[in-house]
């Protein structure tokens, strides 16, 4: 038995990161219903990335709403919002991501839902929150990181500002608003009663990077500035970072200088022993620690560096990620049916329970295939 079965989860939400939230519900037992616009559906379906469809919709769709059903209703058509509404009476939770005021215009805002009933707990996922000037701004990944300063983070001090190369923040937030709405049925068990988990995109980001910013928060109001060689976190000292070498790239994080100096044959490093040093001369001694590493290969510096207990790394792309024993031992991969009979390949649920993985065959749902199981 899955830890969530029994519980039922009504999935209004497009795109990834409310449908982030009720994948991983699902993921974990619930059985989870999409309510999508009839002739159109969650706008997800058409988000095609890499050029990859499975029938008429995308990949993506299809392993972001796995194990989940759909019913087409149109909300602005009284007789299918009561409809929707009755599927509410018997559901423990609802999520949706509209922009504030949508869902109070058609009817189901949380007050509106209290009064259908009681024991639900509503999930909200807003790019900004539900007050302020930027209410109005569209939530999307690139430009919440944009505006909280975290693309001011990657990349080199010389460097413009580098965005994380895929949608860090929908799957944050998607797991935040889980954390909340489970949060939130512990409490019911005890109370009968529902309640509203709000979170919101700029509010994930922000949360995401609280050791800097609480480092900016109590400074001298200045932001951290990125190494100007290697950087991979702006307010830890050398030597971590990620450096060529040869024949690829290998990542170091915390380690003695000296320590180093000794493994790597690297005299030049012993200037900088002292660990008072590794953030005040950082640039420094990633400048002598590039110039060494890029005489050797990765794997002759792992053999040197490994049994020495150092953390340390190859940088690998995903084509070595997948051929690696490590890779393998995980179980990280599943195989899911398309309504059309596609089998497609994705990553699982990332949770352990028992001891066993978490997976499921079922893919993604054909559009409307299940209104009327559960609307007529």
């Amino acid at each position: 038995m899955k830890p969530l079965e029994g519980l039922r989860v009504i999935d209004f939400a497009q795109f990834l990161a409310g449908p982030m939230a009720a994948l991983r519900l699902a993921d974990l037992g619930a059985e989870v219903i999409k309510v999508e616009r009839p002739g159109v559906g969650d706008l997800c379906r058409s988000l095609v990335i890499s050029d990859q469809t499975v029938g008429p919709d995308s990949l993506l769709f299809h392993t972001i709403n796995r194990n989940k059903a759909s019913v087409a209703a149109d909300l602005k058509n009284p007789e299918d919002l009561e409809r929707v509404k009755n599927l509410l009476r018997t559901a423990d939770v609802m999520i949706h991501n509209f922009r504030p005021g949508v869902m109070e215009r058609i009817g189901l805002g949380w007050d509106d839902v209290q009064e259908i009933s009681p024991k639900l707990v509503y999930g909200a996922v807003t790019g900004y929150g539900t007050t302020g000037p930027w209410v109005r701004k569209p939530g999307q990944d690139l430009l919440v990181q944009s505006l909280s300063g975290m693309a001011w983070l990657s990349g080199d001090r010389n460097d413009p500002p580098v965005p994380a190369g895929f949608a860090v923040l929908d799957i944050t937030c998607g797991n935040h608003l889980v954390q909340g709405i489970m949060a939130a049925l512990l409490r019911r068990e005890k109370t009968g009663r529902g309640g509203l988990v709000e979170v919101d995109l700029m509010s994930s980001a922000i949360d995401m990077q609280f050791e800097l910013f609480t480092a900016f928060l109590n400074g001298d109001g200045a932001m951290s500035e990125r190494s100007a060689v290697s950087n991979a976190n702006a307010s830890v000292g050398a030597p971590y970072g990620i450096y060529a070498c040869r024949d690829g790239y290998i990542a170091i994080a915390m380690t003695p200088i000296a320590k180093l100096a000794e493994l790597l044959d690297c005299p030049e490093l012993l200037p900088f022993s002292d660990p008072g040093v590794a953030f005040s001369q950082r640039d420094e001694i990633k400048r002598v620690l590039r110039d060494r590493l890029l005489k050797g290969e990765v794997r002759d510096w792992l053999e040197r560096l490994e049994p020495a207990d150092i953390w340390c790394a190859p940088v690998l792309d995903w084509p070595e990620l997948i051929e690696t024993e490590g890779f393998e031992a995980l179980d990280a991969v599943q195989t899911v049916r398309a309504p059309d009979g596609t089998m497609i390949r994705t990553t699982r649920c990332p949770i352990r329970m028992d001891g066993q993985v978490i997976t499921s065959d079922t893919g993604g749902p054909a559009l409307g295939a299940d209104t009327g199981t559960y609307l007529d």
